[in-house]
């Protein structure tokens, strides 16, 4: 059954509301103060509290504000004298659930605590739930725990049954490739080829070559056929990246590609149907490419049909510590030292949830495998973590005071990380590297959720 905490200085009141509730089956705790309230719940689990506002030494109303501030989930009934209204109110918008005015019956008084008992499940329920719903989404390799990568599989989901045309958008190293592989990998091709090409990774006099192959004596050292992308992903799924680089030659023969499923190899009559599903991904804005003229509208109205943005790291830090972890599980595997590396410290891992992360995944892959490569403990510490420094991402463009897309509260949560880490975690010093006081960085410490636990 659930447990009450009952603070109350009257003892008689005290001892009627411990029997009453104690009728109905509730575990009580009580006190005649707030102070000895505040260590009860400390030391016990409480499922509600019923709170005197008129106590001695610390009010109800300071009670109930450092309670929430502790749990803003544990419901908190106030009792106060009817000529207290006002304060009543107060607590209200302080975070009290409910409040009763005395003189009460104790009818009254249980029917109060059994709704506020019953509203706390009913909001655990639901926020189980929301969780189990934004957890429904997985894929091997991918972490989703945020909610815009779990709307991201979602959409995996939806779509990967269809024959729909994908367009994947995000900055470079999101992991389009993997979501491109998922979509795959869910779809009724799954058993059929997954080829990937890479436009920017080859030579444009070569491209359309490689992705639709040349017959004999096409061209100098043409000395046999050679099938290309398209045909060896026949019944299975191509995935062109970096689309947005394609030359306009090229787009005209993609768009036919899509839209009659045909074409002829470099140097070829011949007609070669397919049966190709086409991922593509980009980390241009391809609307700006239209207006400039690089890139053809019509092929762009075939790619989009289904967009998926694939949103950049630091918009879905929750995923940061699974990433992590997966990838030391993955290096220290890789270089035999599994038994040796086991982890990432608190510390190493608050450096990595606070960094902007231009590079996104691939930046925090690279970040990971240089750390299981230096590291000499069996947790990556801090001074494992290598990290750019924030004034080496300020960009190209000379006008720019922050990075692209960072906030000056962002800017100065990382610089303060960055002196940390510099310091190797020694907080007097890393407030003389920022020429701050000790205080001015406790408080700032306190902003960014760092313990400072007093260490020097």
């Amino acid at each position: 059954m659930p447990t009450i905490l009952i603070i109350e200085d009257e003892a008689k009141m005290r001892r009627l509301l411990e029997l009453n509730l104690g009728d109905d089956g509730f575990k009580t705790l009580s006190a005649g103060d707030a102070e000895t309230g505040l260590k009860l719940l400390a030391s016990e689990p409480v499922h509600l509290v019923l709170t005197d506002l008129k106590l001695p030494g610390m009010s109800g109303l300071e009670f109930l504000q450092i309670a929430k501030q502790q749990n803003t989930a544990l419901p908190i009934v106030v009792m106060t004298a009817f000529g207290s209204v006002e304060t009543a109110v107060e607590a209200m918008k302080a975070g009290a659930a409910d409040y009763v005015l005395k003189p009460f019956s104790l009818t009254e008084m249980r029917m109060v605590v059994h709704k506020e008992l019953d509203n706390s499940r009913l909001r655990e329920e639901n926020r189980s739930l929301r969780e189990a719903l934004g957890q429904k989404y997985s894929h091997p390799n991918i972490i989703a725990i945020s909610p815009k990568m779990q709307e991201v599989l979602a959409t995996v989901e939806r779509i990967a049954p269809t024959n729909s045309t994908v367009l994947l958008g995000g900055e470079s190293g999101v992991g389009k490739d993997l979501i491109a592989r998922a979509i795959h990998e869910k779809s009724r091709r799954a058993s059929g080829p997954f080829v990937k090409i890479n436009s920017t990774a080859i030579p444009e006099n070569l491209l359309e070559s490689e992705l639709f192959g040349y017959e004999k004596g096409a061209f100098t050292g043409a000395t046999t056929s050679k099938p290309g992308k398209f045909e060896l992903a026949d019944k299975g799924t191509l995935f062109l990246d970096e689309i947005g680089d394609v030359p306009p030659a090229i787009q005209v023969k993609l768009l036919r590609v899509l839209q009659e499923r045909e074409f002829e190899r470099l140097g070829g009559t011949r007609t070669i149907k397919v049966d190709v599903r086409l991922l593509a991904a980009t980390n241009r804005d391809l609307r700006a490419a239209l207006e400039d003229g690089t890139f053809r509208e019509d092929l762009y109205y075939r790619l989009n049909v289904v967009p998926i943005d694939i949103p950049p790291l630091r918009e879905h830090k929750e995923d940061i510590p699974g990433l992590a972890n997966l990838f030391v599980a993955r290096f220290a595997k890789d270089s035999g030292r599994s038994e040796t590396i086991t982890g990432i410290s608190p510390g190493a891992m608050q450096l990595l949830v606070g960094h902007y992360w231009p590079g996104n995944v691939r930046e925090l892959q690279n970040v990971i495998e240089r750390a299981c490569a230096l590291a000499s403990g069996s947790q990556l510490e801090v001074g494992d973590i290598q990290l750019d420094s924030p004034r080496n991402r300020s960009g190209a463009a000379s006008d720019r005071l922050l990075p692209d897309g960072m906030t000056l509260d962002q800017w100065e949560d990382e610089t303060i990380r960055e002196a940390l880490k510099r310091a190797g975690g020694n907080k007097s010093q890393a407030a003389r590297l920022l020429g701050l006081s000790r205080n001015a960085l406790r408080y700032r410490l306190s902003k960014i959720g760092i313990d400072d636990n007093n260490g020097e």
